[in-house]
C-alpha cells in the first residue's frame, strides 16, 4: 500500500531533469508559498550531474534504427538511485510523464496528493531506455502518466502541470478550501461561469440570480450552468443518456 500523508507531513517532490531552470516556476505563487510555509519540499536534480565523460552525454542512437535519440539507462540509473536514497523514511512513487501512459485526471491527482514522496523523471528526445521503467518498477510504485494525446518535446511541462494539480490540494495550499470542492472535473462536471463587478460591462449583464441574494436559487442556477457547460463542452463526461439532453431548466 502507497504511504499516505499524514495532516502534519509535508509532501515531498524531487524532480530529475537535463533542464532544472525550466521547473523555477515552481517557487512562484501558491506553490512557492506552500514550499515557504512548508507544506511542500521541492528538489530539482539536473540529470547531466550523474554523467562521466567531458560533454555530459544522456542520449545515444536507438538500438534497431530510427529517427531521434534515447535517454542512455546509466546516468538515469544512478540518479534515480541517488534521489530515492535521499529520504529513508519516506515511500517514493516514481512518475514518469509520457504520451503512452495512463491519463492524468483530477482523480488521479488526489491519489497523488495523499502520497509521501514524488518523484518525476523528465524523459526528452524519443524517451528514457524502456530498461530504466523496468528496472524501477520492480523497485518502487512506478506510474507513467500522460497529460492527454499529444506529444510534448519533454516531462518538463507535464511535471509543472501536474506538480500544480497535484499541490494545490494538499491541505493549506489553497486558502480557502471550499474553492476547491465545485471545480472543474471535481465532480465530474466542469465548473459554473463565474462573473465579478461590475454589474453591467460593455452591454454584457450578470445574470440576474447572481444578483438576487436567495442562495437556494444561486446553488440551482450554478448545477445547471455546469450541467450545461459540460453538455456542451465535455458531453464524454456525462453519463450516457444526459449529453443529448436539452438544456436543463
Amino acid at each position: 500500500m502507497p504511504a499516505t500523508l499524514s495532516p502534519r507531513a509535508t509532501l515531498r517532490i524531487d524532480v530529475v531533469t537535463i533542464f532544472p531552470e525550466y521547473l523555477r516556476a515552481l517557487d512562484l505563487s501558491l506553490l512557492g508559498k506552500a514550499q515557504r510555509d512548508g507544506l511542500l519540499e521541492v528538489h530539482v536534480h539536473d540529470l547531466r550531474d550523474f554523467t562521466h565523460d567531458r560533454h555530459r552525454t544522456v542520449d545515444d542512437t536507438p538500438y534497431g534504427g530510427g529517427a531521434g535519440m534515447v535517454m542512455r539507462p546509466e546516468p538515469w540509473g544512478e540518479a534515480l538511485d541517488h534521489v530515492l536514497g535521499l529520504a529513508p523514511d519516506r515511500t517514493p512513487t516514481l512518475v514518469v510523464p509520457g504520451p503512452g501512459g495512463d491519463r492524468f485526471t483530477q482523480q488521479r491527482a488526489h491519489e497523488l496528493a495523499g502520497r509521501d514522496w514524488l518523484v518525476f523523471a523528465c524523459g526528452r528526445y524519443e524517451g528514457i531506455d524502456e530498461r530504466v521503467v523496468e528496472e524501477y518498477s520492480e523497485r518502487v510504485e512506478l506510474q507513467v502518466l500522460s497529460l492527454g494525446d499529444y506529444v510534448l518535446n519533454g516531462g518538463e511541462v507535464a511535471v509543472l502541470a501536474m506538480t500544480e494539480a497535484v499541490g494545490r490540494l494538499v491541505p493549506g495550499v489553497v486558502g480557502n478550501a471550499e474553492s476547491l470542492v465545485e471545480e472543474s472535473h471535481e465532480d465530474g462536471l466542469l465548473e459554473y461561469p463565474v462573473y465579478t463587478k461590475p454589474a453591467s460591462w460593455r452591454g454584457r449583464e450578470v445574470p440576474p440570480v447572481l444578483l438576487s441574494g436567495h442562495h437556494g436559487r444561486v446553488t440551482e442556477w450554478r448545477h445547471a450552468q455546469r450541467i450545461e457547460r459540460t453538455r456542451a463542452r465535455r458531453p464524454d463526461m456525462l453519463p450516457h443518456g444526459q449529453a443529448d439532453r436539452g438544456s436543463p431548466g
